[in-house]
């Protein structure tokens, strides 16, 4: 189904469904909703924050897209300017696979590859980006990204019959929180607590909390390359100190685990990235949060945004358990 309009013109991501899963919810010892961004047209949730500012853009007479990613932001940012009749250059970073790569080419396209991780790629794609009629499309850092995302939060108030009791994401470069920070005041939600989920070896967001400000992790040391920004927007941290944001850290083990019993529960494969979230649910976190109270007990539901899986395949999959030693 088409998402409406929110006064322009009609954007490039659908009205995603929001299911209740039972072995989720067995898991956590609570109701739990799945919010399904993995169906999205590019397999994430990136097509409805990177849509608009690429049709903004267009508008204002846009004569080239270029976007620095490690996977669903360009994935987003080629599959809106092929939509829009536009060309596109994708900067990866050295770590994005070739099935990436293949599939950014298919939608039109330009890759160029430049750095090891996507801090080094942004560098790049802003340098090309000073060509006069080109756009830096940020795949998280910008008001209109955020506020394309926030349309996640509208959909839930639309089809749940009550606010939930806590939602749980991932945080990457922090456009997602900042989005569902936007939407949860949109509709009156601000009191709803966010349980944010990086690996260890991404978690810019967790080390900027500790800190108290914006601090750059060294390298980027795990395997979900999709949280792999080595400093988080500074808006994520302004969205900690507006909203309830309660953050947690799990390993790449148990994100992999996640991803992997997803794919037996729900007969869907995501990707690392979005395996934090769900490790919150399987590895106990959730449960774990209540014993400490910071999250009330009991809890009526939850929402668990899968954010999505646009650059995973079952082969990846098993690599990945080689690489962790896992069975």
């Amino acid at each position: 189904m088409a998402a409406q309009p929110d006064g322009g013109e009609k954007p490039f991501h659908i009205i995603s469904p929001t299911l209740e899963s039972l072995p989720l919810s067995r898991a956590a010892g609570t109701k739990v909703y799945m919010k399904l961004e993995n169906i999205q047209p590019t397999g994430s949730f990136k097509i409805r924050g990177i849509g608009r500012l690429c049709q903004e853009a267009a508008k204002k007479g846009c004569r080239r897209f270029v976007c620095s990613s490690g996977g669903n932001a360009g994935l987003a940012a080629a599959y809106a300017a092929k939509k829009l009749g536009l060309p596109v250059t994708v900067v990866v970073p050295s770590t994005t696979g070739p099935t990436t790569v293949r599939k950014l080419e298919e939608l039109g396209a330009e890759v160029e590859v430049s750095g090891q991780v996507w801090d080094e790629a942004n560098k790049r794609a802003l340098e090309l980006a000073q060509t006069e009629g080109w756009v830096s499309i940020h795949p998280f850092d910008h008001p209109s990204v955020w506020q394309g995302h926030a349309s996640l939060v509208r959909e839930l108030k639309d089809s749940l019959e009550t606010k939930p009791d806590a939602i749980l994401l991932a945080v990457g470069g922090g456009g997602l929180l900042a989005g569902v920070v936007a939407g949860l005041r949109q509709v009156g939600w601000q009191d709803v607590p966010i349980v944010a989920a990086e690996t260890r070896g991404a978690h810019s967001f967790h080390a900027a909390l500790a800190a108290g400000r914006l601090v750059s992790l060294p390298d980027i040391t795990s395997v979900a390359k999709c949280l792999g920004a080595k400093t988080v927007a500074a808006r994520a941290l302004e969205c900690a100190q507006e909203c309830r944001v309660i953050s947690q850290v799990v390993e790449d083990a148990e994100a992999v685990r996640a991803v992997e019993r997803f794919l037996d529960d729900e007969r869907m494969l995501v990707q690392p990235a979005c395996g934090a979230a769900l490790a919150l649910l399987y590895a106990g976190r959730l449960r774990r949060l209540q014993r400490e109270g910071r999250l009330r007990t009991p809890l009526a539901s939850v929402v668990v945004v899968v954010c999505g899986g646009g650059s995973i395949q079952a082969a990846q999959l098993r690599a990945l358990k080689d690489q962790l030693g896992l069975e």
